[in-house]
């Protein structure tokens, strides 16, 4: 497996009520496709995996497997703070189909990196399903180092790392590791552009969930070396990369999402996006709307 190119970590939608609407996901699933998302990632970060119960978990898994029908490659979230439970969600979740595990660092209990090599190497061996790297430092509390994910990339599971680290020379180093057998896809949206650049293969993306067509369209001039144009057109998105940083994600690309008519509202303990930043959400969607139809135009 090689993963490459605009990948988008999904929001979760919910009713009103705050139940899954399953109806507005199968839109969401439909309209990423549409606009030529290249991977999907379920019940991630993005997703409130940790607000989902075992049935929801596995419907998302299973109608985005179907509905996908092998057109893109399907990633589900399955890391937990232990190892057990993460081989074991993994397990679930390949049972369903899906054609490999995001694994997040341990959140909370900050393994040594001995631990990490140790819990990967575990999760890959057992875990039914190739497997990529995630690290995130800032929401697990512990950093998952080059030295280590030179150490597991030879692993013939482990396919690849997305990296939510925004240093240029962190970037650097896992560049040095890419091969046909690893991927190196950034997290991080506002740097997503230099990475690329930089030579990674792709974006895991919050931001495409509600600029699909855009981010694409980034990965493209990215990937393909036109810096130029990739900047011009990274400066145009800037604006939406501020905003989903207004407030801890997916808060801000759900406040978006809803004004796009993808659900209503996240669960407990997150919350809606504040009043004071109703104004800037409007603004993001038009924006969103903006740019998306420019790709559209493109296109025709």
């Amino acid at each position: 497996m090689r993963l490459s190119g605009s990948i988008t970590a999904l929001a979760t939608p919910f009713s009103p009520s705050g139940a899954l609407d399953r109806s507005a996901w199968k839109r969401l699933v439909d309209a990423q496709l549409a606009a030529g998302t290249q991977g999907l990632v379920v019940a991630g970060s993005t997703g409130e995996a940790a607000t989902l119960d075992d049935e929801e978990y596995d419907w998302l898994i299973a109608d985005t497997v179907a509905r996908v029908a092998g057109r893109v490659p399907v990633l589900a979230g399955t890391g937990q703070p232990g190892t057990a439970k993460t081989i074991a969600l993994t397990r679930r979740a390949a049972a369903l189909g899906i054609d490999a595990a995001l694994v997040v660092v341990p959140a909370y209990v900050r393994p040594t990196q001995a631990g990490l090599d140790a819990h990967f190497r575990a999760v890959a061996d057992d875990g039914d399903v190739p497997v990529v790297l995630y690290n995130v430092p800032g929401r697990t509390g512990t950093d998952l180092l080059p030295d280590t994910v030179a150490a597991l990339a030879p692993h013939p599971r482990i396919v690849g790392i997305k990296e939510a680290h925004n240093g240029q020379a962190r970037m650097q180093a896992l560049l040095a590791l890419q091969g046909d057998g690893f991927s190196v896809l950034s997290g991080d949206d506002p740097t997503a552009a230099r990475a690329m650049l930089a030579g990674a293969d792709g974006t895991i993306s919050v931001v495409s969930n509600i600029v699909p067509a855009a981010f694409r369209r980034l990965c493209d001039l990215s990937r393909a070396g036109r810096a130029d144009e990739a900047m011009a057109w990274d400066a145009q998105l800037q604006p939406i990369h501020a905003f989903s940083g207004i407030e801890p994600n997916p808060i801000p690309v759900k406040a978006v999402l809803a004004r796009q008519g993808f659900g209503h509202g996240l669960r407990l303990p997150l919350t809606s996006l504040a009043e004071a930043h109703r104004a800037q959400a409007d603004d993001a969607t038009r924006l969103a709307a903006d740019l998306e139809g420019s790709c559209r135009a493109r296109a025709a």
